[in-house]
């Protein structure tokens, strides 16, 4: 599919600074543009590459103003926020990617699947009974879609995704290839003896809307009740989520995060790579956590924190100054005690001849 610049302004309500009629089909880095490919500037220190990138099409602030000469081949497309309107244009390219309908074979739907008339179904993809698909669904191939699952309208299930038994997935939600979904939670009982003994993990996952789980990230289902990710949240690569836990709506998650079963965690909280969070824990709304924080005690609404255990972000930092400066205290003392020793010699020998 292509545009002519002229198009692409009319649906950016934007103005044309150029020849309106050439044509783009692709997008690019400003600084990797090619012929009939679309970028935009929106950061000021990119902008050299406008009087030298080979793209057909650049999209600018309107208050832009060359300093050079704009290239004979380029045309501008003035808008009001450029990386917003970018933005627009990637949903719709975006969405050509996925412009697939029908059911591929080899594939497996169970006869009492419903599944709605325009979805896509990838090849050596199982759904299972009373399963439930919805409309403008993608389901790519290799995935697993157990019994009794419920996906809303408008979800992407990338290619090697699990979604096991039960599980719930709300409306224009995305998961990335690996993610697995409704797995038994880590549930075991120490018996008289203190073998492990697995307790049945009998409940499920909910995902509500608008949430997207990146690749190889897994949420565990509930032993009872469910494991729920509220709206909005987004969740990175590599991530556990433990049985039980709750994730708030609108809270980002980056990679490498472990939180144990059972604890909860607010809306619009950010937390960094590599926190590992402990369990039956409430952590408040809007709290911001720092990478490679250890978290072991609840947290309060708008909190900022850093360490392992963490505490306040500002007592960590200064905490952190004085942790840096060890080396030269350590050799302060030292030299301290070598000072003091001196003088107490020094008196034992006064006193001794007084004596």
């Amino acid at each position: 599919m292509q545009f002519t610049a002229g198009q692409i302004a009319e649906f950016l309500q934007g103005e044309v600074d150029g020849n309106a009629q050439v044509l783009v089909h692709d997008v690019a880095k400003i600084e990797e543009g090619r012929s009939g490919t679309l970028t935009f500037l929106a950061n000021p220190i990119y902008t050299e590459h406008v009087y030298r990138t080979a793209a057909s099409v650049v999209i600018v602030a309107r208050d832009f103003q060359p300093t050079k000469a704009i290239p004979k081949h380029l045309t501008l497309v003035r808008v009001d926020d450029p990386r917003a309107a970018f933005a627009r244009l990637l949903e719709i390219h975006e969405a050509q990617r996925f412009d697939f309908l029908g059911i591929e074979q080899p594939s497996f739907v169970n006869p009492r699947a419903k599944l709605a008339d325009d979805v896509y179904v990838g090849a050596f993809t199982y759904i299972g009974e009373g399963a439930v698909v919805g409309e403008d669904v993608k389901v790519f191939p290799n995935c697993y879609i157990g019994e009794g699952v419920q996906i809303g309208k408008g979800c992407r299930i990338h290619a090697g995704v699990r979604i096991h038994a039960k599980c719930i997935i709300g409306a224009n939600c995305v998961l990335h290839s690996g993610v697995v979904i409704g797995a038994d939670g880590f549930g075991f009982v120490p018996n008289a003896q203190g073998e492990q003994i697995k307790m049945a993990q009998i409940g499920n996952v909910v995902i509500e809307d608008n949430v997207e789980i990146g690749a190889n990230t897994t949420v565990d289902r509930a032993t009872l009740g469910s494991t729920i990710i509220r709206t909005g949240a987004k969740l990175d690569n590599l991530i556990q989520v433990g049985h039980n836990a709750e994730i708030g709506a609108h809270t980002i998650v980056v990679s490498q995060t472990g939180i144990a079963g059972s604890t909860r965690i607010g809306s619009h909280c950010l937390i960094g790579g590599q926190v590992g969070i402990a369990g039956h824990l409430h952590i408040g709304d809007r709290v911001k956590i720092a990478a490679q924080s250890g978290i072991g005690s609840n947290i309060p609404d708008d909190a900022v924190v850093q360490g392992s255990p963490a505490f306040a972000i500002g007592d960590y930092k200064r905490s952190y100054v004085v942790f840096r400066g060890l080396p030269q205290l350590k050799q302060h003392i030292e030299q301290l005690e070598r000072e003091l020793a001196t003088l107490r010699s020094e008196a034992a020998s006064h006193a001794e001849d007084n004596t």
